[in-house]
């Protein structure tokens, strides 16, 4: 029973294979060309990924701390600038609404890009 599969399995594997091993190979002359894309830079020399809010909403405030009031909410599709960071807070102007506040990095952060250079 073993050696019987063993002995179909080598079959399919040599139906397969032989149609690959077996075409004609292509020459310079007759093979496609293949474009290829010299880039000016590289990936790590490109600008950062803005902000983004990484959950529903998060609750812009008037101080860099959780126990400060609220001034009100940055949802996820809102329009945001940040201005600058303190810790692992970011003060940002909702362009949506207009308000001005602290939010926190947990929630708004940059996207990293991976390079594969």
């Amino acid at each position: 029973m073993r050696s019987t599969r063993i002995a179909i399995s080598a079959a399919v594997l040599g139906a397969v294979a032989l149609p690959v091993l077996s075409a004609p190979t292509a020459t310079a002359a007759t093979a496609p060309t293949v474009a290829t894309v010299a880039s000016a830079s590289s990936c790590s020399s490109l600008p950062p990924l803005p902000y983004a809010v990484h959950t529903t909403a998060v609750t812009i405030r008037s101080k860099a701390t959780t126990k400060s009031t609220a001034l009100g909410v940055l949802y996820k599709s809102h329009k945001f600038t940040v201005g600058k960071k303190s810790g692992n807070w970011l003060y940002i102007t909702d362009r949506t609404t207009g308000v001005k506040g602290w939010v926190s990095g947990t929630y708004v952060y940059r996207d990293v890009r991976m390079c594969l250079d």
